[in-house]
């Protein structure tokens, strides 16, 4: 039926024929026309651009497209209080045509001075005429106001934007445009839970930078690395406070976070200096219970929560557990950030095997060569302080290079580089072990191990809510079976554009429970001091696994994509499931990282990432040639023929 309707609307009939392209603006017009009359205005003019005067503009600036129904690029609508008409040019006619409704009239022309002269011809003597001027050029203004002179009808200027009041479901400010869930959605979600709980705590008060960032979808530059801004929040049922350095807040901002209401969806801007008067202020009030995390809120706060009855705690507010699930978006983004990562290392560990037999490059050159490598589109630059050792240097788990202690790259040494990236869509964090020479049997069975536990995490199946620490052996079995053993953690939370070491996602005893759509690093390693270390970390989803039986499993799927060092894994050491686990990565790294390399025309990189990725073989078998060698020789054949 759609197919075969008339495209274009006929308000000529009676009843008017509109197709199903046409959208209803019935409500919106009345709306608007509600807010101009005690405002004492003729009409209103509503632009297609935004305050910045863009080409292109944010959906949440479609204030013309929102009150019209017309989509296209070029346009200006006025609204008296009887009519109703848009103006545009050629281009868009049809278009117009099948999107509006008989509500409004369409003009076939663009010019202001068209636009003036009907307002002329519409707005009683000395009318007002309403826009709002941070969608008028100087040009704009000046152009209606020539042409609407003699006429004894005026421009008025409305900072208020009518429309934005009209529309109650504007979209909100996504930073970079990459966030599904608005702050309004994100803080509806929390007061949910603070309803659900069975304490019923009346404020909720957030103290870890990351817990306000991610509430307002914002972010800053107050510490290094990650991007958060010094603040807290109070979130009641009926209130938000934001305590934040007022200086820093622009108009911008307040329109984005609703400061000029007062409602529950209204942030209510206060100094950060005040958060203890403010704070203290709200707890002195009756029948106040005030739930905190106890990881990350300081003393300070947690002694003016007096009495103990007005106190409600757990380890974690229930907005880092609900940060530690990523939705739909937020996934899908990540992913894209850690390929896009994975040709900046790729081009790293190429750059390497070429220079390091020359004996000129360091530590610390390796270490601004992969910063370097990361400088393109969306990077904020480094998400922590990059990791680059080589022989001895690389058994102290957290060493960084320094003029000090920075050590030239040799082809005789094992080398460690851990390191990741800032981007809009996502963190990024990933170690590699290489070694340009001929590794002793000890470094290469060590380095197997630690792969092996990483294989072993990455490919394990288990229920959801299992706890990270009881699965956390498995990235140590390999190595305890010889004896072997590392000190530090085995695996953290990372965010989107957020810290590189996301708690509360992890393999400590203190994580929570590992539930689908959480990211988090695997990273097991062995050090021997004053030779060598060893790490191999990569970043994995939790997703969901049909199994034969169970329901409701989950398993980790490797994000991180980027071949390991071939020369250092001893295959004869590997499972068979490991072995196909390795080379299904590496299918997984062919597919998505080399499209990646095409799309940037980096031909030299994809050969080397091709050369790395090559099926392995399992000793004994007969299938002994390499998936290169089996190219070349059927390519020799097909000559024959």
């Amino acid at each position: 039926a759609v197919a075969n309707e008339q495209t274009e609307r006929n308000c000529s009939l009676t009843p008017p024929y509109l197709p199903s392209t046409a959208v209803n603006t019935t409500l919106q017009l009345k709306e608007l026309r509600a807010l101009m009359s005690p405002l004492s205005i003729s009409a209103y003019i509503i632009p297609d651009t935004d305050a910045h005067l863009s080409e292109y503009i944010s959906p949440r600036d479609a204030r013309l497209a929102f009150m019209t129904g017309f989509t296209g690029s070029a346009g200006t609508a006025v609204v008296t209080p009887t009519k109703a008409v848009l103006w545009t040019d050629s281009r868009y006619w049809v278009q117009a045509e099948r999107q509006m409704d008989c509500n409004w009239d369409l003009k076939r022309d663009v010019s202001i001075m068209s636009v003036a002269e009907w307002l002329i011809s519409e707005v009683p003597p000395g009318g007002e005429i309403g826009f709002d001027p941070f969608l008028f050029s100087l040009k704009t203004q000046e152009d209606y106001s020539v042409n609407l002179m003699s006429s004894n009808r005026s421009l008025k200027s409305m900072p208020a934007n009518l429309v934005d009041q009209v529309w109650k479901e504007r979209p909100s400010i996504p930073p970079g445009g990459l966030i599904q869930r608005s702050w309004q959605m994100k803080v509806e979600q929390i007061r949910s839970q603070m309803t659900d709980s069975p304490y019923k705590p009346t404020a909720l008060l957030l103290s870890a930078l990351d817990e306000t960032a991610w509430l307002f979808n914002m972010r800053g530059s107050d510490i290094p690395y990650n991007p958060f801004f010094y603040s807290y929040t109070l979130l009641t049922m009926n209130e938000i406070w934001l305590f934040v350095h007022m200086e820093r807040i622009t108009d911008e901002l307040k329109v984005y976070l609703n400061t000029s209401c007062d409602g529950p969806l209204c942030v209510q801007l206060k100094s950060y200096d005040s958060v203890l008067d403010d704070l203290k202020m709200y707890v002195d009030q009756p029948g106040i219970k005030v739930w905190i995390g106890t990881e990350y809120t300081n003393y300070a706060l947690y002694e003016i929560i007096t009495p103990e009855d007005k106190l409600m705690t757990s380890s974690y507010s229930p907005v880092l557990t609900t940060k530690a699930v990523k939705d739909e978006t937020e996934q899908q983004i990540l992913r894209d950030a850690h390929v896009r990562d994975a040709v900046a290392v790729i081009q790293l560990l190429m750059w390497l095997e070429k220079v390091v037999p020359e004996g000129k490059e360091t530590e610390l050159t390796a270490a601004k060569y992969v910063d370097t490598c990361r400088r393109r589109k969306d990077n904020r630059g480094p998400s922590f302080d990059t990791i680059s050792a080589s022989g001895p240097n690389a058994a102290l788990a957290h060493y960084s290079p320094t003029a000090e202690n920075n050590r030239k790259l040799t082809v005789d040494e094992m080398y460690l580089v851990d390191s990741g990236g800032q981007y809009l869509d996502g963190t990024t964090d990933i170690t590699r072990t290489v070694h340009w020479g001929t590794p002793t049997p000890m470094q290469k069975e060590a380095f197997t191990r630690v792969l092996m536990g990483n294989i072993e995490i990455s490919r394990t199946i288990f229920p959801s809510g299992t706890r990270g620490v009881n699965m956390e052996m498995l990235g140590r079995r390999a190595l305890w079976e010889v004896g072997l053993n590392y000190g530090h953690g085995t695996g953290h939370g990372v965010g989107n554009y957020f810290g590189v070491h996301e708690w509360p996602v992890g393999f400590q005893s203190n994580n929570i429970p590992f539930r689908e759509g959480m990211f988090t690093s695997i990273e097991p390693g062995y050090y021997k001091e004053n030779d060598f270390g060893i790490r191999i970390e990569d970043v994995a989803v939790i997703v969901p696994v049909t199994t034969k039986y169970g329901h409701n499993y989950l398993t980790f799927d490797t994000v991180s994509l980027v071949p390991y060092d071939r020369k250092l894994i001893d295959t004869s050491l590997l499972s068979s499931e490991q072995l196909q686990w390795l080379n299904s990565y590496y299918e997984t790294i062919r597919k998505l990282v080399g499209l990646e390399l095409d799309q940037q025309e980096l031909h030299e990189e994809k050969d080397w990432m091709l050369r790395n990725t090559e099926p392995f073989v399992a000793p004994g078998s007969s299938a002994s040639v390499s998936s290169s060698s089996l190219t070349l020789i059927l390519l020799t054949v097909t000559g024959i023929n």
